[in-house]
C-alpha cells in the first residue's frame, strides 16, 4: 500500500477536520498560483513554513517529498533563463542570463515549493479513505470518488503482478538493454500487466456486486469534533484575503 505515515500524528492540523483541511488546501492554492507579487509569494510561502510547523512533521520526510518536484524546479533553472526573452542581467560565456527568465523561474519555485508544502501540510496528513469521504461530503462525483479508492487500493496489487512478470522474465534468461529485443518485452510485460489488471477488476467488480455494492462506499467514521475548526477556516480566509489585496494593491 501507498505510505500514509504522514497521517499518523496527532498534531493541532491532524486534529482539524480533514473536510476543513481539503478546502483551506484548495483556496491556499488557488490563491498562490494566481499571484505574482514576490512579497506576497514571501508571505505564502512563509504560511506554508507555519502549517508544516503546526502539522509536526519530520523535515526528512518533507524534504524526501518535495525531491521530485526540485528535480523538476531545477531543470527550469537549467533551460528558462537562458532562453527567456528580455533585459540581460549576465553573460556566461556565449550565452545570456535575462532577467524576466530568472524572474519567472524564482516565481515558479516559490510557487511550487509553497503548494506542496500547503498540501503536504493539509493532505498528506490524512488517510486515502478518509480523503474520498471528504471529497463525498464535498459532492465531488460518486464515480470519481470511486475511482480514487479503488486505484489507490489495487496500486499495490497491480505493481505486485509487474514485479512478478519482470521475474518470471529474467527466469527464462531476459536481460534489460537498449535494444529491440528488450523494447518487445517490455512492450508485452506492459500489454500482459494491463490484461490481468482487466480482469483482476472483473473479478473483484463482481464480488462487489455480490456484496450489495450500489456504487457508494459508506463509511463508519463521523466528522472530527473540533471546536478549532471554524477558527482554522477563518484564519485562513482573512490571511488569504489579506494576501490578494496585497497582491492588488501591489499592481
Amino acid at each position: 500500500m501507498i505510505d500514509e505515515q504522514l497521517a499518523l500524528g496527532d498534531s493541532f492540523i491532524h486534529r482539524i477536520d480533514p473536510c476543513v483541511r481539503v478546502v483551506a488546501a484548495l483556496v491556499v492554492s488557488f490563491s498562490l498560483a494566481l499571484s505574482n507579487d514576490f512579497y506576497v509569494l514571501g508571505s505564502y510561502f512563509i504560511l506554508a513554513l507555519i502549517l508544516v510547523g503546526l502539522a509536526s512533521l519530520p523535515p526528512g520526510m518533507v524534504v524526501k517529498r518535495l525531491k521530485p518536484m526540485l528535480i523538476f524546479v531545477l531543470m527550469i533553472w537549467v533551460i528558462l533563463p537562458f532562453t527567456f526573452k528580455g533585459d540581460a542581467y549576465a553573460h556566461l560565456g556565449p550565452l545570456t542570463v535575462t532577467r524576466p527568465g530568472l524572474e519567472l523561474c524564482l516565481r515558479i519555485s516559490i510557487k511550487s515549493v509553497s503548494i506542496l508544502l500547503v498540501f503536504i501540510a493539509l493532505l498528506a496528513t490524512m488517510t486515502v479513505a478518509a480523503l474520498g469521504q471528504v471529497l463525498h461530503r464535498l459532492k465531488v462525483p460518486d464515480k470519481l470518488v470511486f475511482l480514487l479508492l479503488m486505484t489507490y487500493r489495487y496500486i499495490a496489487v497491480i505493481h505486485g503482478e509487474y514485479t512478478r512478470l519482470v521475474r518470471a522474465a529474467r527466469f527464462r534468461g531476459f536481460v534489460p538493454g537498449t535494444n529491440l529485443h528488450s523494447y518487445k518485452t517490455y512492450a508485452y510485460i506492459a500489454g500482459m500487466l494491463f490484461v490481468r489488471a482487466s480482469l483482476r477488476a472483473q473479478r473483484v467488480h463482481k464480488a462487489m456486486l455480490c456484496r450489495g455494492f450500489n456504487g457508494r462506499f459508506y463509511t463508519l467514521e463521523s466528522p472530527v469534533e473540533n471546536r478549532f475548526n471554524p477558527y482554522f477556516m477563518a484564519v485562513i480566509a482573512v490571511l488569504t484575503l489579506v494576501l490578494i489585496f496585497m497582491e492588488i494593491i501591489g499592481k
